[in-house]
Order: structure tokens, then C-alpha cells, then sequence
């Protein structure tokens, strides 16, 4: 690597750093009674308890993640576990920088050889559906249920049964016709990279796989929220809370964030869906607050840590 090379290595490295964190310093800025409620909270011994098991549950949370994302590349370059932890703690730090994580893809497909990219590219949105569809699927429950619990109109629930629906279908398509997506994207010159030997098609069982880990998965945070939002109110209503957190998980899933306003956004839906609890609007806040720290900004921070200490090639494709 020439010296021009290391320099721009690093500039890039440090462009990321101070972008994502200067982000993440502000969504917090933005929270109110965020410092003089932890104080309060955490003065409990029992919140310290609490705070070790959903600090445990994010390792596992993300390295379910890291395997299904060597799962789903190994048909075009295989990597190691480890290799592939790297590039998901690498994406989440990226990830922060634009609206709806759009760039956390550019994070995850360096560590992959240059040729592999495009399709590697692909893949990450693919990988992303098979979570899309376990948190839509469970999230249509959940507000069909909340809909029907508090007398809203037939109709409504209908609509958005049919309009959930209509993302199932979408995304269940994707998934089983990667290869044509593939082929349909070439008519962007990156993606004409792609070689005849790169054809991407999920086997049967890879998806019976990755739907099964995408479903533990989803089981580890949202059993994370629950802990905490628990623990900060205790529930009597075990399936009345998990409904909301579903409907939360769904609707910061679909809802594009904008960054500097994402905790504005998150708080309003999670009092939207949390309207019938009757919790102080603080508790509602700081718990989906909580739960973007430990899933989100701690990962970050590790993300951050690999990608300085990493010798990457931050090209998309090769300079001919």
C-alpha cells in the first residue's frame, strides 16, 4: 500500500469515527431527564442485575447476525466467524451515519475480496429481508391486536393486514428469485462486474436457516426491551407488552430515520404503541433508549475500535 494510499486509509477511517459518534453524542443530547433518571433508576440494585443480562443478550444478538451473514455470502466468498463479526460491528458503526442505515453496507463489503463486492452488496439487503419479514410478520399481529383492543375500525385493520401483506409477499419473492434481481441490476455499470461464476441462489435449506435465525434473533431483543422496560415499570400484562414491543420493532423497522431527529422518531412511536399502558412518558422513552445504547452505540464503539485497527481497501471496485 503507498503512502497516498495509508493517508487516505486513515483520513477515512477518522471521517467515520468523528461522523458517527458526533451523531450518536446528539441523539442523546436531544433526550430529556436521560442523566438525572439513569441516576435514579440505577441507584437500585436490582437495575444492575438487569442491566448484566441485556448487556449479555447484545453479544448474542449480533453474533447470531454475524452467522447468518457468513451464511448467506459463503455461495460467493467463504470468510471466517470471526471475519464475519468484524464486518458486522464495522457496519452498525457505519451505519449511523446515513438515514436508514443505508450505508452500513459499504462497512460490511470490505472485508470481502474487491471483485466480490457487488455481489456481496446484494446479499447484505437480501440478508436484511429475512429480519424484515420475521419483524413484519410478528409486528401485523401485534398492531391487529392492539387495533382490535381498543375498538378501532374493521376497516383500518384490514388495510393494514392487506398492506403488511403485500411487504410479506415482496420480500418472500426477493428472496427466491435472487438470481433475477441479480440479472435485472446489471443495467448499473457497478454491478456489471459481476462475473458468470458469481450467480447468487439461495438453497431451500439456507432459507429454512436463516428464517429459523432470524427468529432467535428476534427473540433476543425483544426479550432485551422487555427486560428493561419490566424492570423500569413492572407489567401485569406480559402479552399486552410484548405486543407493543413488537409493534415498536415494526414501525422503527419500516420508518425511515433521519439522524439527527432519529431519538424524536423513536420516542413517538414508542408512545404511539405504548398508549395504553399508562406509563410516565419518561419510562417509555429511556427504555427504547436503553435498548438503542446497548443494540446500537456500544456495537458501534467495537465497530469503530476494528475498523482503526483493520488494514482495509476502502475501493468499491478496481481502478482499471
Amino acid at each position: 500500500m503507498t503512502l497516498n494510499k495509508k493517508t487516505i486509509s486513515i483520513l477515512v477511517k477518522l471521517l467515520v469515527g468523528v461522523i458517527s459518534f458526533w451523531i450518536i453524542f446528539n441523539r442523546l443530547n436531544t433526550i430529556p431527564q436521560l442523566k438525572e433518571q439513569c441516576i435514579t433508576w440505577f441507584s437500585e440494585p436490582k437495575m444492575y442485575m438487569m442491566l448484566f443480562v441485556v448487556l449479555l443478550l447484545m453479544p448474542i444478538n449480533w453474533g447470531i447476525e454475524s452467522y447468518k451473514w457468513k451464511s448467506i455470502t459463503t455461495s460467493i466468498e467463504s470468510i471466517s466467524y470471526s471475519t464475519a463479526l468484524k464486518s458486522v460491528f464495522s457496519g452498525i458503526c457505519v451505519g449511523n451515519i446515513a438515514p436508514g442505515r443505508s450505508l452500513e453496507f459499504l462497512a460490511k463489503i470490505i472485508y470481502f475480496k474487491i471483485d466480490n463486492r457487488p455481489s456481496i452488496t446484494i446479499l447484505h439487503f437480501i440478508n436484511g429481508m429475512f429480519q424484515m419479514l420475521i419483524t413484519i410478520t410478528v409486528g401485523i399481529i401485534a398492531i391487529s391486536y392492539k387495533l382490535g383492543a381498543t375498538g378501532s375500525s374493521s376497516n383500518i385493520i384490514y388495510l393494514f393486514i392487506i398492506g403488511g401483506l403485500c411487504m410479506i409477499l415482496f420480500f418472500c419473492w426477493a428472496i427466491f428469485n435472487v438470481s433475477f434481481i441479480q440479472k435485472k441490476l446489471k443495467f448499473i455499470k457497478w454491478f456489471r462486474q459481476i462475473g458468470e461464476t458469481q450467480h447468487i441462489q439461495l438453497r431451500k435449506t439456507l432459507i429454512l436457516k436463516l428464517v429459523s435465525l432470524s427468529v432467535i434473533r428476534y427473540l433476543v431483543f425483544t426479550t432485551q426491551f422487555y427486560l428493561i422496560y419490566n424492570n423500569l415499570s413492572p407489567q401485569n400484562h406480559t402479552l399486552t407488552t410484548f405486543m407493543s414491543i413488537a409493534a415498536y420493532f415494526m414501525l422503527t423497522s419500516l420508518v425511515p430515520m433521519i439522524s439527527f431527529i432519529e431519538p424524536a422518531i423513536r420516542a413517538a412511536i414508542a408512545l404511539f404503541v405504548f398508549n395504553n399502558t399508562g406509563d410516565d412518558t419518561v419510562i417509555v422513552v429511556l427504555s427504547s433508549t436503553f435498548v438503542w445504547v446497548i443494540n446500537v452505540v456500544i456495537p458501534s464503539i467495537i465497530g469503530y475500535i476494528i475498523i482503526l485497527k483493520e488494514k482495509l481497501d476502502f475501493r468499491l471496485a478496481n481502478v482499471r
